[in-house]
């Protein structure tokens, strides 16, 4: 029979692995030369890991300050927002997250990811579907507690998630995450009255600008 896996070898192996593909990327992975860099050979990174794209998942996932888990203790907790206020608040902290040195140095890994997955769709598409995913299931409850449809809470959300990506991949680009914070919170001002709960009356009056507010 096969030995089994050693535990503490395997988390070791990935935590240098995460390391590795944040200071060289994923265009030119390799398991031969990531081996080498590791000091242990890529059938035994197959055999910790079964393939190169799960192992890259596991190390992009490997990562406890993730503004992902910390929404999620949020969504299960009492401090879930009440209203489309309270809900906006928590995405503007969101964003701001995403501005931390820890988060900048992997948002570019992510967009790389991204784009591997419009490239190789059969190795790289489930990883970035499950990212993406992840995410819309996270804030559709959100939406839900404020009265939504399981349909239209999943729109809302797939909506603010793909355009906070949109964002983000444009900041990376040019470099002006100014311009980009300003477009976030333009879209927020947009979409926040709008979120009301199922049948309720929308208010359709001009909304006065964020930099304005008291």
């Amino acid at each position: 029979m096969p030995r089994p896996a050693d535990p503490a070898k395997r988390a070791d192996l990935l935590r240098r692995v995460r390391s590795y593909v944040l200071r060289n990327g994923l265009a030119s992975l390799s398991l031969r030369p990531l081996a080498r860099e590791l000091g242990t050979s890529d059938r035994m990174l197959l055999y910790y890991f079964g393939t190169k794209e799960r192992m890259v998942a596991e190390a992009l996932s490997l990562d406890d300050r993730r503004p992902l888990l910390r929404f999620r203790d949020v969504r299960n907790s009492a401090d879930a927002p009440e209203d489309a206020a309270g809900l906006r608040r928590l995405l503007e902290e969101l964003w701001e997250e995403f501005h931390s040195p820890d988060r900048q140095a992997v948002i570019p890994l992510q967009f790389e990811l991204m784009t591997a997955s419009v490239l190789h769709p059969d190795r790289y598409g489930p990883l970035m579907r499950d990212l993406i995913t992840e995410w819309t299931d996270l804030f559709t409850p959100l939406f839900v507690h404020l009265g939504m449809s399981d349909e239209r809470a999943r729109n809302e959300a797939t909506l603010v998630v793909d355009a906070i990506l949109g964002l983000l991949y444009g900041s990376l680009a040019d470099g002006n995450w100014d311009r980009a914070t300003a477009a976030f919170h333009t879209l927020l001002d947009r979409l926040e009255s709008g979120w009301t709960p199922d049948g309720a009356q929308t208010d359709t009056s001009p909304r006065t600008s964020r930099s304005a507010r008291p």
